[in-house]
Parts: C-alpha cells; structure tokens; sequence
C-alpha cells in the first residue's frame, strides 16, 4: 500500500503557537513574491532552445550532485545514476537509475534534498503518493509524460514559478550566443550571464591552457602578456554586460588578495606561463588577480561575488575518472581578515564596489565576516551557501551575523543550483525559515510587527534587487553573438 506525500503547511515555522502564527501571516505576505535567483549554474540554452527535457533522470538526477554525492557515500556506483564519466556515455538506462533513486530516496530523510525533492514532486508534479521503490516507475512515467507537454517545457516553467531574474554562469572561454538568442527571441523572460574567469587566472585548473587559447580568439588581444592579458578580461566583461551580466563570480580556494606593483604583477604573470611556476605562485596569482578585478569592478559597476573555503575534487580518483562538480568538494577553513587585506587597504571604502562574501567556513561568521561587513562600505555577506543552503544553516547565519552586520548587509538568497526544477523550492524554504525568524524577535519583543513585515520583503526581494543592480543592466537584442 502507497504511503501519501503530504507537504506540512507550516513546516519550518516555529513549534510554539504565538510566533508561529506570527510567522504564518510573515509568509503570507512573501510567499507569492517573485523569484529572484542571482547567482546559479542552470544552462542557458535550456531557454534558448526552449526544447523539452527527455526524462526524470536527465533533469532531476544525472546532473544534481546533491542527489548522487549521498547516494554515492553508500556505496552506489555513479555509473548506475547515469552520471557520464569523461568518456560522456553513462553506464546503464535512464530508467533503471530512477528505479535505484527510489529505492534509495529514505538516506535522505531529514535532508535539504528531501525537502526540495518533495516540494518538485507535489507542487510541480502532484504527486500525492510517496516516492520509493513501489512508486518509481508511477513517478518515472508520469514525470516523463509532462515533461513531453509544452507546459513543461523551460520557459513555460519558468513563468509558472514566477521567476523574475535569473542568472547563469559562464567563463571568458564560453560563448555568449544562448544568451543572444534568448535575449533576441522575443520572450519576456529574463536570463543573464555572469562573468566566472577563474579557467583563464587558476593555472592549477585543468582547462587553463585549452582556455587561454579560446580567450585569446575570443578578444582578439595578446592573452600572453599582462597588458593584453588584462585588456582581454576589460572586453569579456563588457561582452558580458552586454549579455546582460551585472555580477562577476570567483570560485577561488582562499579568500587571499594581493596588491602588486605594476613590475610584480608582470613578472609574476610571466612566471604563471612558464613551467617554473609553483603552487605558492598560482596562488600569488589568483591572490592578485582578485585585486585586479575588483579595480574593472570599480570600473564598470559589475558586483563581485567571492566563493573561497573548497577543497574542490577532493577524491582523486572520481575527479580522474568523471572530472569536477561531482560531489566530491569539502569545505575547509577559510581566513578573510588577513586574505582580504590587500583588497580592502585600496578598495575598502569605495562606494563604487560592491563585494558580496560567501563562506563554507561557519566558524568565521560572528569572528571575521559580520564585522568585516559591518565596517567596509564595499561589502556583503551572501547566504548560508552549498553545504549549509539548510534550514539550519540559515538559522546559524542569521544568528550568528544578524546582531553585528545587520540585516542590511546580507543580500537576500540565491539558490546556486543547476537543478532547475528546486528553484522555487529553495526559494520557499528560505523565506519560511527568514520568516520564522523574525517571527521570534518579534515574540521576544526584539522588533515590532511593522518592521517584521518590511524586513520579511527586504529578505526575500528587496535586498538581491539592490545588491545585484538588476534595474541597471537591463540587456537588448545584440546585433553579434560573442
């Protein structure tokens, strides 16, 4: 006998009775509130093409390695979750490892994924029954059913959830040409780029050469001396505004900057090409390379976003047999006070920057981060992020930022995800925690209801509009792709 799949009204709202009517009447005010997702790694020609995805497996599992990281811990091979290894061909049916998903799905009990998953499952789908091994393949032929609809296609998706903004990633290497026909298709939909250069400045990255190549083509300047070098990034980032970007991102493994003369950097630079450098030089590299692009942000008013705290492919093996983004990336500590220096000595006071800081290092939140953003004009603190995207990540952050930083330091969510379905999951579970925890300071006398109310909007729309400029760099039909 099928179980049911029942979504609680009230879950992630306070147990106790006062705050968590409170909290109810805050989200009734935010819940239909437009989706605006700043920051994620969804593709764009997805809505460029607007074609219909093919299966379950394809769309919710192949690429989400929230979903195949848990299953993996347990023994299960990605082969047979059809996670393609490099070769690019998976290993078994797309049916099949649906069917080992369900009969799989209680090891995420309690979890972030269990949540998002059950959302997709009963808003999106209506599914009312559970989903396990008896209802895998009631789930995989229905799922697959609607997705061969046009009302399941990615634009009218899109819609239906109520995205307002949406931001994909690409580097100086990729082109620009999903984005163009998106922005050139008539569609009101708005999807934009954002600037990640960290193939063509992490020399340690395994694409470096192959992409230093594409950047050289792709602006038509000397890539291998640091004046074009420079020049090249000056041109992808305003190939990219004309995408419509308004924010860079820098997945870097430290938060560490430099500031470097002129003769420094050159040499510097010139040593990063050569097959002396070592791992203290790239480092120096990436270190100064976030200087450098905070004085292009200083210059054309694109925001920076940093991601430092990765011990990115920590399993050897699996990064040499599958390649990156598969699960295998660790937090790690993180040092922003000492890192962040060289920047902050020339740029800290700039009303013409803005930084918004992530972390995966909670440790730092109430030490390093809430005061540093509670100080610097040029900084933000963007939210609990990846490993702690969780209601009780969300909860830590706010309590642990919220008495030094303010609310109005922090930016609103963004929900990072290629999983485009969860969006409007991850967005909901962000404003019902947000909304529960004003909940208690309103309880606790700490804020009154009206600033509760103002506060509730200002985290789930007010403070990403702001942050991210999105009235500032609203993109036109391009004539020429880039």
């Amino acid at each position: 006998m099928s179980r049911p799949l029942k979504l609680d009204p009230d879950r992630l709202f306070p147990a106790e009775g006062r705050t968590r009517d409170i909290a109810r009447a805050l989200y009734a005010e935010v819940a239909g509130l437009p989706i605006i997702s700043p920051h994620g790694h969804t593709d764009p020609t997805w809505f460029s093409t607007n074609a219909n995805w093919s299966n379950a497996t394809e769309l919710l599992l192949s690429p989400d390695h929230y979903l195949y990281r848990m299953l993996y811990s347990q023994g299960i091979a990605l082969a047979d979750l059809c996670v393609p290894d490099k070769q690019g061909a998976p290993a078994t049916d797309p049916r099949a490892a649906w069917r080992v998903l369900a009969e799989n799905f209680h090891l995420f009990r309690g979890t972030p994924s269990a949540m998002w998953l059950g959302h997709v499952f009963g808003e999106v789908f209506g599914f009312d029954v559970a989903f396990d091994g008896s209802t895998a393949d009631l789930y995989y032929d229905t799922i697959n059913e609607k997705l061969a609809s046009d009302a399941f296609k990615p634009r009218a998706l899109f819609d239906r959830f109520g995205i307002e903004f949406l931001a994909t990633t690409e580097g100086p290497q990729d082109s620009l040409n999903p984005h163009h026909a998106i922005h050139g298709s008539g569609w009101k939909g708005r999807v934009v780029t954002t600037y990640r250069p960290d193939a063509v400045i992490d020399v340690e990255h395994e694409q470096f050469a192959d992409a230093m190549g594409v950047f050289a083509e792709r602006t038509g300047e000397d890539v291998y001396s640091w004046d074009g070098y420079l020049a090249a990034h000056r041109k992808r980032r305003a190939d990219f505004r004309a995408a419509g970007a308004t924010a860079t991102d820098h997945g870097h493994a430290t938060a560490r900057t430099a500031n470097l003369s002129y003769d420094e950097a050159e040499r510097l630079f010139r040593t990063i090409l050569s097959d002396s450098w070592t791992p203290a030089d790239a480092e120096l590299f990436r270190a100064q390379m976030l200087t450098e692009m905070a004085a292009m942000s200083v210059e054309d008013g694109m925001v920076m976003q940093i991601h430092p705290g990765s011990f990115r492919n920590h399993n050897g093996g699996l990064f040499a047999s599958h390649g990156r983004d598969k699960g295998a990336d660790i937090p790690m500590r993180t040092d922003y006070v000492h890192g962040l220096k060289p920047l902050l000595d020339r740029f800290g006071t700039s009303r013409d920057l803005s930084i918004i800081l992530f972390t995966l290092d909670e440790t730092v939140y109430s030490r390093e981060l809430a005061p540093l953003a509670g100080h610097y004009p040029c900084l933000k603190l963007g939210p609990a992020w990846w490993f702690h995207d969780s209601p009780e990540g969300m909860r830590r952050f706010r309590e642990m930022t919220t008495e030094t930083a303010g609310f109005y330091n922090t930016v609103g969510f963004n929900d990072d995800t290629r999983a485009f379905l969860s969006i409007p999951a991850r967005h909901d579970v962000a404003r019902r925690v947000d909304c529960a925890f004003l909940a208690r300071l309103v309880g606790e006398g700490r804020l009154l209801d009206w600033e509760a109310a103002e506060l509730a909007y200002e985290l789930t729309n007010g403070l990403v509009r702001r942050a991210y400029k999105l009235d500032q760099n609203v993109p036109t039909p391009a004539a020429q792709a880039a």
